[in-house]
């Protein structure tokens, strides 16, 4: 029976280089590796914007839109026939007139005929009433002498009553005779502008026929429909009052500031609300108020653009004043008129708020708040209240401070970074 023969050495040595092989491979990998840093835990809470609550005296502004239109508009009619022998140069489309100027005249010889006629109608009938007039007298003179008969003085009488009845007629003639020359001329009945003329030199007018539409040029006014609403904010009487002078004076209220652009620029005018129409619009729910302003044309007062008839006009109705409310981005408001104050120490309060307007971009708040108290104006889709929040400060960065308590991390050594609780 043979002997077995003993491993060779190489066969010995092969485990140990592969081992050592493996050793030198791990530590080439873990001195090539980078050892993580440690990282402090980030504070997760929601970063807010805020504004803080700054009370101020505030007045309230209506906005509303509305279309120019002359004060006083009138159509002149002929009250005579007749053929147009004259008409001023102003009597055109966009003509500026005077009180009692000349605009157009008719032929009137036919007319001062008629005057004279009536004239001598008068003179005679005058003189017919004198003759009746002694003629009474003297019979009531021989009544008294018991000379003259009953019979006779009542003729007497019936004349008079019926010389005295011609004269009235006559005289009334001559009135309408002079009338009718005066109408012959025809000016205007006060200071204004020719919106369109429908005449011309040589044209026969009839009685009743147009000549002329004006319309006076001392103010202008615009009806302004706002919704019934809008009123409280106005410093206006719901209820007419008896007791007040109804001149137009006394009735001017709020200030109004109109804008529009006109000529490539935009220009603005003052006025005043002067009326509330009779009636709300039963389908708009909408209420007319009427703003007038003076002299729109700038006859008197130099203006930078007239307000032309027809311009389409946005207004700001000067509201009442609050002597303290606070004005917060509409951002602010969540449902059910509350807003989310940061308290100091980060967290939210869920506040009730006394709301008394919402306007375009900004809510008026009379109550509810203290002044300083920071108000956040970020969306929170899932925002509790007493949640933790950071609110950025006005470069946009971020604070902790009061927001989160902090402890060191596990091994952590003096100066290393801490972990944010919330």
């Amino acid at each position: 029976m043979s002997a077995t023969q003993p491993p060779s050495k190489s066969k010995r040595l092969r485990p140990l280089l592969i081992l050592g092989g493996a050793v030198l491979v791990i530590f080439a990998l873990s001195m090539l590796s980078n050892t993580p840093e440690d990282r402090p835990q980030q504070d997760m809470a929601p970063l807010v914007r805020v504004v803080p609550a700054t009370p101020s005296p505030y007045r309230f502004t209506v906005r509303a839109n509305g279309s120019v239109s002359p004060r006083t508009e009138s159509e002149l009619i002929s009250q005579v026939e007749g053929e147009i022998t004259e008409m001023s140069p102003a009597l055109v489309a966009g003509g500026f007139f005077a009180e009692g100027d000349l605009l157009a005249r008719i032929d009137s010889a036919d007319y001062r005929v008629d005057r004279e006629a009536a004239r001598a109608q008068v003179a005679r009938a005058e003189s017919e009433h004198r003759r009746a007039k002694k003629e009474l007298d003297r019979q009531g003179r021989l009544a008294d002498r018991s000379v003259s008969s009953e019979s006779r003085i009542d003729d007497a009488e019936n004349n008079y009553r019926i010389a005295e009845a011609s004269l009235r007629e006559a005289q009334a003639r001559l009135e309408r005779a002079e009338r009718d020359l005066a109408r012959t001329e025809i000016r205007a009945p006060y200071r204004g502008r020719v919106r369109s003329e429908q005449v011309d030199v040589g044209q026969f007018v009839s009685r009743g026929n147009p000549i002329a539409t004006i319309y006076a040029v001392d103010f202008a006014e615009i009806r302004l429909p706002i919704p019934d609403r809008e009123l409280a904010f106005l410093d206006i009487p719901l209820v007419p009052d008896a007791t007040r002078e109804q001149s137009e004076a006394a009735y001017y209220g709020a200030r109004v500031r109109l804008n529009a652009e006109f000529a490539g620029a935009h220009h603005e005018w003052e006025g005043r609300l002067v009326r509330s129409e009779a009636e709300l619009d039963a389908r708009s729910r909408m209420i007319y108020l009427v703003a007038r302003v003076p002299d729109p044309f700038g006859l008197e007062t130099p203006r930078t653009a007239p307000l032309a008839i027809g311009l389409f006009v946005e207004a700001e109705i000067e509201g009442q004043a609050i002597p303290e409310a606070f004005l917060l981005p509409r951002d602010a408001l969540r449902p059910g008129e509350q807003v989310y104050v940061v308290d100091k120490e980060g967290q939210i309060d869920f506040r009730d708020i006394e709301l008394l307007r919402t306007e375009r971009d900004q809510i008026v708040v009379a109550g509810g708040l203290k002044p300083g108290e920071r108000v956040c104006t970020s969306a929170l889709d899932a925002a509790i209240d007493g949640m933790h929040v950071r609110v950025a400060d006005p470069l946009g960065q971020s604070t902790t401070e009061g927001l989160a308590e902090t402890r060191e991390l596990p091994g952590a050594t003096a100066g290393e970074p801490a972990e944010a609780i919330q």
